[in-house]
């Protein structure tokens, strides 16, 4: 939610302020965004790396979106090559772990996970030669947007720097509807190596009258990262159920679109995942 108002290597001063050690890069104009190529050159690179210093506040992950499973070979070509300029610039930042989206489209799940085996066959030399791990949330609209079927596509690589990512404002989607956080999380314990914590409503609820779309039945998939208390993901067993599995990955505060409260909540989320699952 910073973004539109300060220069990336200011967010991270901006995190300290508010009581974070850690961030995760979403995708911006300056480093990187949605399916574009990355734009940090070396200048920029040793800003960020100054601004890590000074600020005490590590760029823990990156969290890129690049649509690697497009069924368009040349766009798939040419998304292969901004993720691997990426994974130079995440080396660069001494950043060592990525989290990223299976993209592709729900109407072709088949011939876009097949894309996607290959893109990454193409990327791990890189990810190898780095020392970078990844981490793999289905996101609504991928390609694959059920846990259990995300969750067993990662164990398909059968290589151990892919994991999970369980991502709490995509619940519903997850599962459609049902929300059973416990079942999801607990099922993926053996590779969870990242949660990202917002709340949403759920959109299957009240026969899925909560949201109405026009037209019904259009191609497109709604849902919100609102702060904890503003939403129906389950959080109390959310924690209890992290805490059960003895999860000590990473997490990430991901609430978006409230940026006149954006300190409020920033303080408010880690506050309670601090006093959760420890600071």
């Amino acid at each position: 939610m910073y973004y539109p108002a300060m220069p990336v290597s200011r967010t991270l001063f901006k995190a300290a302020e508010l009581g974070y050690r850690f961030i995760e890069m979403s995708p911006n104009a300056e480093v990187h965004f949605w399916k574009r190529y990355p734009k940090a050159d070396k200048d920029l690179i040793a800003e960020l790396n100054q601004a890590q210093a000074a600020s005490g506040v590590r760029i823990r992950t990156l969290n890129p979106v690049y649509n690697w499973s497009s069924t368009d070979e040349a766009e798939r070509q040419a998304q292969v090559g901004a993720f691997r300029r990426l994974l130079e610039i995440a080396d660069a930042l001494d950043v060592r772990q990525i989290a990223s989206e299976f993209s592709g489209d729900p109407n072709t799940p088949v011939e876009c996970e097949y894309q996607w085996y290959k893109s990454i066959g193409e990327l791990a030399p890189t990810f190898e030669k780095y020392g970078i791990r990844l981490t793999m949330e289905p996101h609504p609209y991928d390609f694959v947007e059920r846990h259990d079927d995300a969750y067993s596509i990662v164990r398909g690589t059968d290589l151990d720097w892919i994991g999970y990512e369980y991502c709490c404002p995509h619940t519903f989607h997850l599962d459609d509807g049902v929300g059973d956080v416990a079942r999801m999380i607990t099922s993926s314990a053996p590779k969870l190596w990242e949660v990202h914590m917002a709340n949403a409503f759920n959109h299957k609820a009240n026969d899925g009258n909560r949201y109405i779309i026009n037209p019904p039945g259009v191609d497109a998939r709604v849902h919100q990262h609102n702060e904890i208390g503003l939403g129906d993901v389950p959080f109390d067993t959310v924690f209890q159920t992290l805490r059960d599995i003895s999860f000590d990955g990473v997490v990430s505060v991901c609430v978006f679109g409230w940026h006149e409260r954006a300190d409020q909540i920033h303080t408010a989320m880690r506050e309670r995942i601090e006093s959760e699952l420890g600071g």
